[in-house]
């Protein structure tokens, strides 16, 4: 469930009513559906989770629906769209949403988000030296968690190579 306040809500649903409209599109109960259910959940999802959720709700839309609704959503900036890997695009709201970036285990595909201010004076440095004017930025980060609960953690452990200091012990236990 959403921890955003109602007034973000209604915001949101008048900035893209008003894209909509400016657009000539129609304002359809089953795009407000969209809008509303990708501004309740604070993961980030791909468009047939969505559709599912959707249905579960007993929303009357098709994945069609949800795809061209997504479309809109990210030219209206109200959304933004997340490729991790070869995995299916994954969607998270954007309005009054904090920067952050991601690093993504490639053992359980759990996807942790962080904010650095660093990187902020980063973007800020390289735009006046480039003479740019960022909108956005987007940082994934990819390998493997070392937490003890990840799932495929002891597929990994399997495969990883001896650390130096084993390496070392090993050779001199011989000599």
């Amino acid at each position: 469930m959403s921890t955003l306040p109602q007034q973000t809500i209604d915001e949101v649903r008048s900035i893209f009513q008003a894209f909509l409209k400016k657009r000539n599109k129609r304002q359809t109960p089953e795009r407000l559906a969209v809008l509303e259910e990708i501004y309740q959940t604070e993961d980030h999802i791909d468009a047939d989770e969505l559709y599912v959720r959707l249905k579960q709700d007993d929303a009357e839309v098709s994945r069609a629906t949800v795809y061209n609704t997504l479309e809109l959503l990210l030219e209206c900036d109200l959304v933004v769209r997340h490729q991790f890997g070869k995995n299916q695009a994954k969607y998270e709201r954007a309005y009054s949403y904090w920067q952050h970036d991601h690093l993504i285990c490639m053992d359980c595909n759990e996807l942790f988000e962080f904010c650095d201010p660093r990187l902020q004076s980063i973007q800020e440095m390289v735009a006046d030296i480039y003479e740019f004017d960022i909108k956005h930025h987007s940082l994934n980060m990819y390998g493997h968690c070392i937490r003890d609960n990840c799932p495929n953690r002891a597929d990994a452990d399997d495969e990883a190579p001896p650390d130096a200091s084993t390496a070392r012990e090993a050779a001199t236990d011989g000599v």
